[in-house]
């Protein structure tokens, strides 16, 4: 028997449209309930008005041992302000008139303590496309690739450029959606250069065997974004969107700083000369 689902647009379909366009996707990362579930909205709005392609949506935890300071601060006065796991759900319901891949990055606790199965329903009733596990590896996720599968939610997992080549096949092959490549070791946040090890890493993930491979972590200049735009599916930003929204600046400039730099950004992405393989 077929599951049914309402799931929304899935990130390889929006990639594989932006393909045939010739260019790659900009991908925008944000808390949820930063600085509150409905002002995380807002930003979520801002950010597809200013061109970004595909959402990912970031689940508050106590514990986020990949994330760096800036995106640390921001979750910490998410958590403080009372968010929990079920406004997640809130938020991709009240974006899915965008009609964007709306995705959703979490630890892989905070799924288990809400319950799997019903992780995976809310999420796919609500809207969602999938689910990114920074700490989940392929081999633990039995589970979660089960009711993901059943209710129609990509599966994105992570490959760093540490990853043996049978690791980048196994993650390649449990991905549904794309691969995730950490371009470097280590936690988000903005950097200087990105490194040639992301491009590499992609090509490494493509022999063996993912379709499409997204590159995330340090990227946070229209430069930045237009190199790996290149060679990538889609590149992803987090940290440099977050910063906008931590200043003492009224809500709307911070909302009107935000759009500035989704805006170049997007920009970036859409000058890249970009090669599909």
């Amino acid at each position: 028997m077929t599951t049914q689902h309402s799931a929304g647009v899935r990130s390889g379909i929006r990639l594989a449209q932006l393909e045939e366009q010739g260019r790659a996707a900009l991908i925008g990362y944000l808390p949820v309930g930063f600085p509150t579930v409905d002002q995380s909205i807002e930003a979520a709005r801002t950010l597809v008005a200013n061109g970004v392609d595909i959402l990912e949506l970031g689940v508050p935890y106590s514990d986020p041992v990949m994330d760096g300071e800036t995106i640390q601060h921001a979750v910490d006065q998410a958590l403080e302000a009372g968010v929990r796991v079920a406004d997640t759900f809130k938020v991709i319901q009240a974006l899915q008139d965008l009609d964007v891949p709306v995705l959703v990055m979490s630890y892989w606790n905070p799924v288990l303590q809400y319950g799997v199965e019903q992780f995976a329903a809310d999420l796919s009733a609500a809207g969602g496309a999938g689910l990114i596990t920074p700490d989940l590896i392929p081999d633990e996720a039995g589970a979660w690739i089960d009711a993901a599968t059943a209710h129609g939610l990509d599966q994105v997992f992570l490959v760093a450029p540490s990853s043996t080549d049978k690791r980048l096949e196994l993650t390649a092959q449990a991905c549904h959606g794309f691969v995730y490549a950490a371009s470097t070791m280590g936690v988000t946040g903005e950097r200087t250069t990105v490194g040639a090890a992301a491009q590499s890493l992609v090509a490494r993930t493509r022999e063996a065997g993912a379709e499409r491979v997204c590159v995330g972590l340090g990227v946070s200049t229209a430069q930045q974004a237009a190199d790996i735009a290149g060679y990538a599916d889609g590149v992803i930003v987090g940290s440099a969107f977050v910063r906008t929204m931590l200043s003492d600046e009224p809500w709307s400039k911070q909302l009107e700083a935000l759009g500035a730099v989704a805006a170049d950004l997007a920009a970036g992405v859409g000058s890249a000369q970009h090669t599909t393989p």
